[in-house]
């Protein structure tokens, strides 16, 4: 007996309709990507989803972004870490109740011939003079992320802090998450700037190893910011809110310093001490300043 087929038309829509089905989620997280590279949303979001009760998605993206995705109101709620666009963001109406909740550190990632001679904890300004030279040399490749995430935003940061304009074949911008970045470091054999949590979790090293680390503009502070209802009545503020509550926690702060990667603690969790995290994050950006 002959088999009969379903019409395309008809059939696609089933499928598409279907798609749609298992893609809505009640609450939505516009984030950055070294959260979701580093697997913490995998151990995190099970556990925030049994505490709502209600389903959650993550769209992983990089900072800017995710921020761009807030202020048109295609998210609930904000995990980021670039402090001084969150603190323009909120101050723009376009965010609230920002609260940094964990951190971790930058470090520069690269062949472990360290053609730059490059040394934990040296300074900045010595650190990326050496990098911009022998880049030109032709001695070394920079991938950057290049995509005005919260990594990209830091890099640049630290440029401006060496009093360098970073340009050349040498310096190659990717336009990638931070794992894709990583992936491409590795395959070039080129130096990258990386979150220590990805960094952890990344199983593609080959040549790469940790070679500059240590300086205060490193630290990487990491926050969550609300949607505000009153912009976006369609919002699911009281979800949002939930999950930012749980956040910081002292059950959502233990179950992140809980999170491990091979035996090393993923992130630390300091929404306890507001005052110590903006003290880390004004002594980066005296080390911008005096470098």
């Amino acid at each position: 007996m002959p088999i009969k087929l379903m019409p395309i038309k008809p059939f696609l829509t089933i499928c598409f309709l279907l798609f749609l089905s298992h893609a809505k989620a009640d609450v939505t997280i516009a984030s950055t990507t070294s959260t979701q590279n580093s697997g913490l949303y995998d151990y995190l979001i099970p556990i925030l989803e049994k505490e709502i009760g209600e389903s959650i998605k993550v769209v992983a993206v990089g900072t800017g972004q995710a921020l761009k995705l807030g202020e048109n109101g295609d998210a609930d709620l904000l995990i980021v870490h670039a402090p001084k666009k969150e603190i323009e963001f909120v101050s723009a109406g376009h965010g609230v109740d920002r609260r940094p909740f964990m951190y971790n550190e930058f470090f520069i990632v690269g062949p472990s011939e360290n053609p730059a001679g490059l040394a934990v904890g040296q300074d900045v300004k010595t650190a990326f003079a050496a990098i911009e030279a022998a880049g030109q040399a032709g001695e070394l490749t920079f991938a950057s992320r290049g995509d005005d995430s919260g990594t990209h935003f830091r890099e640049m940061m630290i440029w401006d802090a060496a009093a360098i304009a970073p340009q050349g074949d040498w310096y190659l911008q990717t336009g990638s998450g931070m794992g894709a970045t990583l992936n491409i470091a590795a395959g070039k054999n080129a130096h990258t700037l990386t979150d220590s949590s990805t960094w952890l979790n990344f199983a593609n090293k080959q040549n790469l190893v940790k070679l500059f680390a240590g300086n205060p503009i490193l630290f990487n502070q990491y926050s969550v910011i609300r949607i505000p209802k009153e912009k976006y009545p369609h919002v699911n503020d009281d979800k949002a809110k939930q999950i930012a509550d749980w956040l910081v926690s002292e059950t959502g702060q233990s179950a992140i310093n809980a999170y491990h990667i091979k035996g090393e603690q993923a992130f630390t969790a300091n929404a306890s001490d507001a005052a110590a995290a903006e003290a880390a994050e004004e002594a980066a950006n005296a080390s911008e300043a005096s470098n």
